[in-house]
């Protein structure tokens, strides 16, 4: 993650942020999401039933996938000096497009969309988020995903010297 200025920040938008490290989709992650969401559907915990259908494999989750952001996000943000905290603000769109097939290498890539402070201290980013599948053309899905960043009273005055 790469801490900004205030004024960096609000200048950002068009910004293509490095991409992620690889990160490894396992059956033991799919598996414990599906417990976690009850969602147990065959394609993502019964392999051998899972091998007879066009993925060949048990795939991950839509959500596991889209879940793998906040992770993600912590190699490509940029952060505003003084930030507080970090707030997950939504989507405006989310699109998958390719299954993640167990044991596939994924990472992440992102672009600043837009950048507003609406309320003093308080910053509205958006990404497009692009999770990529290690040697396939189609991504696996495409986010526009919006993050507040507040930065307290206090740490404007420390920055500022005061």
């Amino acid at each position: 993650m790469k801490t900004v200025t205030q004024q960096e920040m609000l200048n950002s938008v068009g910004t293509v942020l490095a991409p992620t490290d690889w990160f490894t989709i396992t059956q033991q992650q799919i598996n414990a999401f599906a417990d976690c969401t009850h969602d147990h559907q065959f394609i993502h915990v019964d392999e051998q039933q899972a091998s007879q259908t066009p993925f060949g494999s048990t795939i991950a989750h839509g959500f596991l996938t889209l879940s793998m952001l906040s992770h993600f996000a912590e190699s490509f943000s940029l952060q505003v000096e003084g930030v507080t905290m970090g707030i997950n603000y939504g989507f405006d769109k989310v699109r998958f497009i390719a299954p993640v097939a167990v044991n596939s290498r994924i990472r992440g890539h992102a672009k600043v969309l837009a950048v507003s402070e609406d309320k003093p201290h308080q910053f509205k980013v958006t990404h497009e988020v692009t999770i990529e599948i290690e040697g396939n053309e189609k991504p696996a899905l495409i986010a526009h995903w919006i993050g507040l960043q507040l930065v307290s009273d206090t740490s404007l005055h420390q920055a500022q010297g005061q």
